[in-house]
């Protein structure tokens, strides 16, 4: 019998061979991780899919809130496959009609957040999915914003989280103990 730690490193080779490294990208010095190969091949894609809609189901998730633009392709299949909804968390002025925004901070400037008002309730039970974890601002704001709706955050989940920068520091204090789930850390 294959155990779970097992299972998890098995998932975590595959998706690591399928994360191609762009040096240089998108300007000198920086190495990007690109997960298209990765979105590219049925294997690797289904099995991250299937731990993500796990995740969800683990954590009691009504909702899926994909942060844009990546994270909405890993978000809605796995919201798909957990049978729970599915929530575009869009920069501001993208969305249609009524919404709630929340502004943020980056490290020059600052941004601002959107979901459409009338997407989650006080019934909801909310988990965040997204393609990195860098700096941190993104998925906290993402948070007060769920909150502010009046749902409830079942945590945030993503695929890789940069190490070497400050992200996870930044959203422990707004997770409020919920998990943060990382498949890979680099």
């Amino acid at each position: 019998m294959i155990s779970v730690t097992a299972d998890f490193e098995r998932l975590r080779g595959l998706l690591l061979s399928r994360i191609r490294d762009v040096p240089d990208y998108p300007k000198p010095g920086v190495l990007f991780k690109d997960i298209t190969p990765l979105l590219a091949d049925p294997e690797a894609f289904t099995a991250l899919t299937d731990a993500l809609a796990g995740l969800a189901r683990e954590r009691g998730a009504t909702k899926v809130v994909g942060l844009e633009a990546r994270g909405f392709i890993l978000a809605a299949p796995a919201a798909v496959r957990a049978g729970v909804g599915f929530i575009p968390v869009r920069k501001a002025g993208k969305l249609p009609g009524a919404t709630l925004s929340q502004a943020y901070e980056l490290e020059y400037g600052s941004a601002e957040i959107e979901i459409h008002a009338e997407d989650l309730t006080t019934e909801d039970r909310v988990l965040v999915i997204d393609d990195v974890l860098a700096t941190g601002g993104t998925a906290e704001a993402s948070l007060r914003l769920i909150r502010r709706s009046g749902a409830q955050v079942a945590g945030v989940a993503v695929l890789m989280e940069l190490g070497f920068l400050p992200g996870r520091t930044r959203l422990e204090a707004a997770l409020e103990g919920a998990p943060l789930d990382v498949v890979i850390t680099v």
